[in-house]
C-alpha cells in the first residue's frame, strides 16, 4: 500500500479523466492520496474530491506565486475550510524565487502568515522551496515550527540542508526526480534521510518518473519513486511502501490501513 502524499489531480490536467486516474493509481496499490489545493480553484476541487472518496484526503494552502493576492478575505476564508474534517495540512506553502510572481517580502509576510495560521490550528505544514532555501530554512527556524511538523515537499536541497530540517521537525518528501540520473543530491538525500522522516509523492501531473519522464505524472507512478528509493537504500519496494505509509499517517494524525 502507497501513499502518495503530495499530488494535483485538481488541476486541469486531471479535468477529463480524474475518476479513471484515480482507479488506475488504486489498481497500482495506491491506497491514500493527499490532492493539494493552492488558490481558489485548485482549493474547491481538493475538498470536492476528498468529500466524495474515502482515500482522498485535502492540503490546502496559498500558493507562494499567489502570494500576491492574498487577502484578510482569503485568510478568513482558508480558516473556516482548513477545519474541514478530511483537510490534514496546510500548504503548499513557501518561498518560489524561480518564477518571482511577487516580491520577496510579500512571499515571506504570507509564508509567516500561514505557518502562524496552521500552528493556530494544529496543523502540519507542507512546503514549497525553489530557489529558495535558505530563506525558507531561516523563516521556519524564526517561526520555531518544531511544535507542528511538517513536509519539505519534492525535496531537491543536499544532505546538509535536509539535516537541517529535519532538526526543525520536518519530513523530507521525494519525488520522481529521484529516479533522474543527474539528480545526486537527491540520491544522497534519499540514502540518508532517516526511515522515520521519509515520504513519497508523485506531484502529479508535474515531475513524472522515469520511464515516464516529460509526460503527464500520476498517482500510480509513486510505485516508481518507492522503487528507486528502495534501490538507493538496499531495501525491498514493500518495505519502504510500509514504512512512508506509517509516516504519513503518523503526520496527519490518520488510523493505520
Amino acid at each position: 500500500m502507497l501513499f502518495d502524499t503530495h499530488c494535483h489531480l485538481n488541476v486541469d490536467a486531471f479535468e477529463e479523466d480524474a475518476e479513471a486516474t484515480i482507479q488506475r493509481a488504486k489498481e497500482a496499490g495506491v491506497s491514500r492520496f493527499a490532492v493539494v489545493g493552492f488558490d481558489a480553484k485548485t482549493i474547491k476541487k481538493s475538498l470536492k474530491l476528498s468529500a466524495a472518496h474515502p482515500e482522498i484526503y485535502s492540503i490546502i494552502g496559498w500558493h507562494p506565486t499567489e502570494a500576491g493576492s492574498y487577502t484578510i478575505e482569503i485568510e478568513e476564508s482558508l480558516l473556516a475550510m482548513l477545519r474541514t474534517e478530511k483537510v490534514i495540512a496546510m500548504g503548499e506553502i513557501g518561498l518560489d524565487y524561480y518564477w518571482m510572481e511577487d516580491p520577496k517580502d510579500v512571499q515571506e509576510h504570507v509564508f509567516r502568515r500561514q505557518i502562524q495560521i496552521a500552528k493556530q490550528l494544529q496543523l502540519p505544514i507542507s512546503i514549497h522551496m525553489r530557489d529558495a532555501i535558505e530563506d525558507t530554512y531561516r523563516i521556519l527556524k524564526d517561526e520555531d515550527v518544531s511544535e507542528i511538523g511538517g513536509i519539505m515537499h519534492s525535496y531537491s536541497g543536499d544532505v546538509a540542508y535536509m539535516e537541517k530540517f529535519l532538526e526543525l521537525g520536518m519530513h523530507i518528501s521525494l519525488s520522481g526526480v529521484v529516479t533522474f540520473k543527474k539528480a545526486q543530491d537527491v540520491h544522497e538525500v534519499a540514502k540518508a534521510v532517516p526511515l522515520d522522516r521519509l515520504l513519497i509523492e508523485t506531484d502529479a501531473p508535474y515531475l513524472a518518473p522515469v520511464p515516464y519522464r516529460g509526460k503527464r505524472n500520476e498517482p500510480s507512478y509513486v510505485k516508481y519513486v518507492a522503487e528507486k528509493v528502495a534501490e538507493l537504500r538496499g531495501m525491498t519496494l514493500e518495505e519502504v511502501a510500509a514504512i512512508t505509509m506509517q509516516n504519513a499517517n503518523k503526520l496527519f494524525r490518520l488510523e493505520d490501513i
